[in-house]
């Protein structure tokens, strides 16, 4: 019994060690652009060391992010939002490569679901599932649970979410601020609650699809920024807390996709006349009428800057779900990481500086104009 245990004790130690230097060499990987880049700013002066810093982030992320992915197996993964959009397209491409799929939709029988049916494997299955309503989400985890017994949910994936009325913040209702909070975070973390026995059972990945405007401050997207901050935020403390559990936590923010995020002509109609109906006589004055007629359209020039290929989005996705070290945070979209470098690392006024000057020619308020040719008279 004493050399089994004496055995027993230095196997242990040499395993520590082992885990000590694992350990201290991602430390070391970590550490490395912030003690390159703290280095180059003392030698090169701040803007020479910021940029050997940012090309170092660059070089060491993109190692992190190599290696072969997990086989793909029996894995069984759940998303939301299926019916349309990112949550669809990924759908089929996780049906198609092997995936057991749980799509949740928000119509069972709407064209999504029935397009999902059409054109996907049977081990996709389709859940009825309103992130907002308790009960859904309490059923879909009944159903799923059943489905993968004793091996757990490999996967969830938080996509479902709404855009709301791009607005000044001042002019949205607040009934605007309230669903974005609804469906893109009290939704999203309702669903995580209720799923996590099921992740820590199989020491899977929780993969939240929040936005780039949930990392930087964007005109026009104050309900849905925050919403999306909030989920961001979530996404990161979970990251931390779940680690003790093996479970792995990632967040996306795609930006400049074409995801049908911002509904139908019907649904701008009944946004704009809810936005309207709520605005104090006194702020429609000030804004006019053209003003809050130019929002809409803005919304209906909003695809014309979008990507219709949605694979980098996927992609990351896919490499947040099977890698043995996945990112915690993933910027898919063409430039995405610029202006988050620039709001992360310059002053905040730059940051402003280069957003209003990214954005097409804004219309000036009602009251505004008023008050430049008043001026120009004097």
């Amino acid at each position: 019994m004493d050399a089994l245990g004496a055995g027993g004790s230095l196997g242990w130690l040499y395993a520590a060690k082992r885990g000590q230097a694992a350990a201290g060499t991602v430390l070391a990987r970590a550490l490395l652009p912030a003690s390159l880049g703290l280095l180059c700013s003392a030698a090169l002066g701040a803007c020479g060391g910021l940029l050997v810093f940012l090309a170092a982030c660059l070089v060491s992320s993109a190692c992190r992010g190599a290696g072969a992915l997990l086989p793909v197996g029996d894995r069984a993964v759940l998303i939301t939002g299926s019916d349309t959009g990112i949550g669809h397209a990924l759908a089929k491409y996780l049906d198609n490569l092997g995936f057991i799929v749980f799509a949740g939709v928000l119509n069972k029988d709407g064209p999504g679901a029935e397009e999902l049916r059409r054109t996907c494997s049977e081990r996709l299955s389709l859940l009825q599932l309103d992130i907002t309503n308790p009960t859904q989400v309490k059923e879909a985890y009944l159903n799923v649970s059943e489905r993968v017994q004793n091996t757990g949910l490999w996967g969830v994936v938080n996509n479902a979410g709404i855009l709301g009325f791009p607005a000044d913040g001042e002019l949205l209702p607040m009934s605007t601020y309230r669903q974005c909070m609804d469906v893109n975070f009290f939704g999203a973390v309702e669903v995580s609650k209720t799923f996590l026995p099921l992740l820590r059972r199989s020491q899977g990945r929780l993969v939240n699809i929040s936005s780039m405007a949930g990392g930087i401050p964007l005109p026009k997207y104050a309900a849905y920024g925050a919403s999306k901050a909030a989920l961001s935020m979530f996404s990161g403390v979970m990251r931390q807390e779940l680690s003790k559990w093996g479970i792995k936590v990632a967040a996306i923010h795609p930006s400049g996709f074409r995801t049908g995020i911002q509904g139908t002509s019907e649904l701008w109609d009944k946004q704009e006349k809810d936005l309207m109906e709520n605005l104090p006589a006194g702020v429609r004055r000030d804004y006019g009428e053209d003003y809050l007629l130019e929002l809409k359209s803005y919304l209906l020039r909003m695809p014309a800057y979008c990507d219709s290929d949605l694979s980098p989005v996927l992609n990351d996705i896919l490499h947040a779900l099977l890698a043995k070290r996945p990112r915690g945070l993933y910027t898919p979209g063409k430039g995405a990481y610029v202006p988050l470098c620039i709001f992360c690392y310059f002053p905040l006024w730059l940051y402003d500086f280069f957003i209003s000057k990214s954005l097409s020619i804004e219309p000036v308020p009602r009251a505004l104009r008023t008050s430049e040719a008043r001026n120009k008279n004097l």
